[in-house]
């Protein structure tokens, strides 16, 4: 796969803007990425050095609307924290 098709979205909450101050970044990733794969691509991508990968399978959740029901999709995000001689990721700066 291509660094491309790893990386699907950056995700922006108020929790992982907190966690950048750390160069902790999170990403909705590919479900059948490695940590291996996704330390990769960023670097690749950001062209930055990256310590550490964390990764986790979001559930999706039930929803209604009227009198029908369904879920939401299931993917993966991943928690990527920088080295400290790093820079920083600068989408994630220029966030408001």
């Amino acid at each position: 796969m291509k660094a491309q098709d790893i990386i699907i979205r950056p995700i922006i909450t108020e929790k992982s803007r907190e966690c950048s101050v750390d160069k902790k970044y999170t990403f909705e990733v590919h479900p059948d990425a490695n940590k291996i794969e996704i330390a990769k691509a960023v670097e690749q991508l950001f062209g930055v050095q990256v310590e550490k990968v964390n990764t986790l399978h979001v559930r999706g959740q039930m929803r209604r609307q009227g009198r029908y029901e369904g879920y939401t999709k299931a993917w993966k995000k991943a928690v990527v924290k920088l080295t400290e001689g790093s820079k920083t990721i600068e989408f994630f700066d220029t966030m408001i």
